[in-house]
Parts: structure tokens; sequence; C-alpha cells
């Protein structure tokens, strides 16, 4: 009977780091989300092409849906982009995002 509520205290307290890890990487692609939507500094195409993806990844999962924009060759990018992380997580693809952002963009 101790070990079950050991078990179960356990299991609790770890529900509960995980609430607070996926909290922490929420605040963190907000504010790379922020830095990314506000910067003047004009980002190689390729970059911009990964900040969307990994965006639309971690906001919209797989859930695909027509880029906004009435250029067909850069909505065809920018879907592309997309498609090509569907096999990761909408967690992972917070992390790349703000990767790409400290490197990027952080320091200016």
């Amino acid at each position: 009977m101790i070990t079950l509520k050991a078990e179960n205290k356990s299991l609790r307290h770890s529900k509960f780091l995980r609430h607070v890890m996926a909290k922490k990487l929420d605040i963190a692609f907000e504010e790379a989300y922020k830095i990314s939507s506000t910067t003047n500094l004009k980002l190689p195409p390729d970059v911009m092409l990964q900040l969307y993806g990994y965006y639309k990844q971690a906001t919209k999962g797989s859930n695909y849906e027509q880029p906004s924009g009435n250029e067909e060759l850069r909505n065809a990018f920018k879907l592309n982009a997309w498609f090509q992380l569907s096999q990761i997580s909408e967690d992972e693809a917070k992390k790349e995002y703000i990767n790409l952002v400290n490197k990027y963009l952080k320091n200016h």
C-alpha cells in the first residue's frame, strides 16, 4: 500500500514537471515569435521558409491549410517547407523555431 502511494505521488510529480516544462516551452516560443515577427532584419529566403515551416508545425501540427497570399510559387514553397516537417511533434517544432530565432535574430 505504501509503495502504491509512493508510485502515485511520483506519477503526479512527473505529470506536474511535464506541465511546467511545456508551459516554459510555450512561453519561450511566444517570445521567439515576437522577436521574429517584429524584426527589421532581412533574413535569407531559406531561413524565412524554415521559420514558416516550424511555426506552422508548432501551431497547427499536420492540419495543413493553404498559405495566405496570391503568389502560387511562393505558397508552394511555404507549403513544402511545412510538409517537410510532418514527422516532428509540435513541441519539437517549437524548439527548432526557438533555435532559429536565437541563431539569426537574438542579438540583433
